[in-house]
């Protein structure tokens, strides 16, 4: 699993829908999920620390989480099936733990309120998302050719155990 952070709200350039934005640590990964207006309308009230005058459907569940002394300790973002992403809460009370289906987006929204972690699955990475820094791309890439490149046979002898050549 990765763990991602939310980078922010975007809207489509053509359909105008809102997509959240989710980021690796390295910064070189971005995971965009489109998102309804009205969770989009949660996730940004959470980055900008509003505070509601009566709790909002989020706000309400970290409420309930908070009175029933409930954490939760992680949101995963674990499948992408026919372009829809699903995820679930991790939540502990006491010994007990479950993990409750819920849409990324809420579980996002839900995981800014709490200071909880988003998690996401390699594969989901690695199908959905797009590269963020590709000059860093192409260096890394360049840097593994010039070293495989420099490579000779003694090196990989260097790295042989005693053992094995004493076999030949």
């Amino acid at each position: 699993m990765i763990e991602m952070k939310v980078a922010g709200i975007a809207l489509d350039a053509v359909t105008r829908s809102p997509i959240v934005l989710l980021k690796d640590g390295s910064e070189r990964r971005a995971l965009p999920i489109y998102i309804g207006q009205d969770q989009a309308k949660a996730i940004i009230g959470a980055l900008e620390r509003q505070k509601p005058p009566r709790p909002l459907t989020h706000d309400l569940i970290g409420n309930l989480l908070d009175a029933w002394e409930m954490n939760l300790t992680k949101v995963i973002i674990h499948s992408l099936q026919d372009n829809t992403f699903y995820a679930v809460l991790c939540v502990v009370q006491g010994e007990n733990k479950k993990e409750i289906d819920c849409r990324p987006s809420d579980a996002i929204a839900l995981a800014l309120r709490t200071s909880s972690p988003i998690w996401v699955m390699e594969e989901v990475v690695a199908d959905a998302s797009i590269p963020v820094d590709r000059d860093a791309d192409e260096e890394e890439r360049r840097a593994f050719r010039d070293f495989i490149s420099n490579l000779s046979p003694e090196d990989f002898a260097d790295r042989v155990r005693p053992e094995e050549s004493s076999e030949s």
